[in-house]
């Protein structure tokens, strides 16, 4: 198995050009479900996310081009409606099938995401909408199994809590029903942004675009087609992790092709540290300082705090000066690197869902385990500042999520290998 070792304590500088949204590319590739034609994407992260969800699409019947950074997608070809467990249960995301699937063939059947219960994360939701847009919904070994022989109608879907993913599924569903659907507590991130822009130029009509309140003209069952290539967005999180660590290691790094305005809260926050930044049009730079300042964060759903950035601010937050607390509001179980980043030297308490971090004066290189996606960038973080070398086990988890880690931080001047047990 693949891990990563990492000789802390290197000075770095240069470039990294942002790679394209994994969290806007997913929802987008299963969007291309509800076209007849041939749906072009650009600026794919090269990610295993990216490529899992590809091959759900392939074994639905669609065919698919892909190289690393663009897809060619005709789903005029799909002949099943079945997203099976051994695909789905490697990303939850698999989930985003449901709604368009529902809304252009009148039936799926996708497997509950790694095999969680209902009622654990929010897949309750994404069926609610199903079943108010007309849709019975049930639950047969394992699989949402849902029929709507006479089509999806436009209704008003309530959330009582705001969800990418059920906000992303309601939209895609709404988007070849009968009539106009109000989507209400939506949420605003700019990849649900993105996904509604480009079902709008696919033939669908949706108001209120960046807004908690969606309305969705539906096509009435004619599906969508796209005459232009979709760029998939930068990437925010990644941008925001390599701020992080050129925060942590005190080095100027300038980050291109990237969108400032959804990078807003890391910067302040960053600024709050006492980093500075010379910001251009698409690429920023940040010019640490030798001490950083603590901070406090709450993360919430955007244009809040993204939970997707406390991992990698906690590590920032263990070689600060002062305290830091980080209070996580939306999820449980969102604090599994604390254990790792403190078998590197670091001070983390924990009471309930606020971390306290506390000062240390260095970091000292271990052998660490990634527990999931954000964690693992928490330890290649605080990696990069240790004294000595870590090795980070586990490093699959990264490689859902972050395009050419390596080859980026190597063409910055980190010292990191990719090696195998």
């Amino acid at each position: 198995m693949d891990y990563l070792e990492i000789e802390g304590g290197h000075k770095l500088s240069g470039e990294v050009i942002i790679s394209g949204a994994k969290n806007a590319a997913l929802p987008i590739i299963a969007a291309t479900i509800l076209s007849d034609k041939e749906v072009i994407l650009k600026n794919l992260p090269n990610v295993v996310d990216i490529r899992t969800l590809l091959k759900l699409l392939t074994m639905l019947g669609a065919k698919v081009e892909h190289n690393d950074t663009e897809a060619k997608i005709d789903c005029s070809t799909i002949n099943s409606t079945r997203a099976v467990y051994e695909i789905v249960a490697q990303m939850r995301a698999s989930i985003l099938v449901l709604g368009p699937l529902l809304s252009r063939f009148k039936h799926c059947e996708v497997s509950l995401p790694g095999g969680c219960a209902i009622g654990q994360r929010p897949i309750d939701l994404h069926i609610k909408a199903a079943e108010a847009l007309g849709a019975e919904v049930t639950l047969e070994q394992g699989y949402v199994v849902a029929k709507a022989p006479n089509g999806l109608h436009g209704t008003k879907v309530i959330f009582d809590k705001i969800t990418v993913g059920g906000t992303e599924n309601a939209v895609m569903a709404a988007a070849m029903a009968e009539g106009i659907t109000e989507i209400v507590n939506a949420a605003k991130e700019p990849e649900v942004a993105q996904l509604c822009e480009m079902l709008n130029m696919g033939g669908a009509k949706i108001e209120g675009i960046g807004t908690d309140r969606l309305v969705v003209h539906g096509t009435n069952g004619k599906p969508l087609e796209f005459n232009e290539p979709i760029e998939i967005i930068p990437d925010r999180i990644e941008a925001g992790t390599y701020l992080c660590v050129g925060a942590i290691t005190n080095s100027k790094i300038t980050l291109k092709k990237v969108n400032i305005e959804h990078i807003q809260t890391s910067i302040e926050k960053l600024e709050s540290m006492g980093c500075d930044f010379d910001i251009k049009k698409d690429e920023i730079m940040i010019i640490p300082k030798d001490e950083l300042r603590g901070v406090n964060i709450i993360t919430t759903e955007y244009p809040g705090f993204p939970t997707d950035m406390q991992a990698q601010f906690m590590a920032v937050a263990t070689l600060a000066k002062e305290e830091s607390l980080i209070e996580e509001r939306l999820f449980e179980n969102r604090f599994m690197h604390v254990s790792e980043l403190n078998r590197l030297g670091a001070d983390i308490w924990l009471k309930g869902n606020v971390a306290a971090v506390r000062p240390v004066k260095e970091l000292i290189g271990a052998e660490v385990m990634a527990t999931d996606l954000r964690a693992s960038s928490a330890l290649v973080i605080a990696a990069l500042a240790a004294k000595g070398t870590t090795k980070i086990r586990r490093i699959y988890h990264l490689d859902r999520g972050y395009d050419r880690l390596e080859e980026k931080l190597s063409n910055l001047g980190a010292k990191v290998v990719r090696k195998k047990s």
